[in-house]
């Protein structure tokens, strides 16, 4: 039993490479690649191995991807530094800002006689409501530009 399963597997092995037939490679006059089992008449063909493995391919440096700065041209780079930095001097505007407000917070948090300056150089003492609406007012500036 044992002969009979080696012999058969063994046939069957050597039968599929058997069966495996030859295949061409040609190019048209158009240029457009074939495959094919029998060679074209009256043009050049190769064969090709269909078991064998794809050549191996040669390792290259990889290369960075061009970045939109490297392939800009002049005007577009000198338009992209003047927006950044607009944009950095908002942004450090804006921290100044909410640096402000915070001060203003904790100074109205922590000193129930909070006094003010009025238009005319006088200053005044805020009541507690007045207070109490400048603390709302702070905490709702912060937190609508500081988060």
């Amino acid at each position: 039993m044992r002969r009979m399963i080696l012999t058969s597997s063994l046939l069957l092995a050597l039968s599929a490479s058997a069966m495996a037939g030859q295949i061409y490679k040609w190019v048209d006059a158009q240029g457009v690649t074939h495959f094919g089992e029998q060679p074209p008449q009256g043009q050049q063909s190769t064969t090709v191995n269909p078991s064998a493995a794809p050549p191996p391919t040669t390792t290259t440096e990889a290369k960075p991807a061009p970045t939109f700065d490297s392939i800009a041209d002049p005007e577009q780079a000198a338009a992209d530094a003047k927006v950044k930095k607009e944009v950095a001097a908002q942004e450090a505007e804006r921290k100044k800002y909410c640096e402000t407000q915070r001060n203003n917070l904790a100074q109205l948090e922590n000193n129930p006689r909070v006094r003010v300056e009025e238009e005319g150089g006088e200053m005044r003492r805020l009541g507690e409501d007045e207070r109490q609406k400048r603390i709302a007012d702070a905490k709702q500036a912060i937190k609508e530009n500081c988060q």
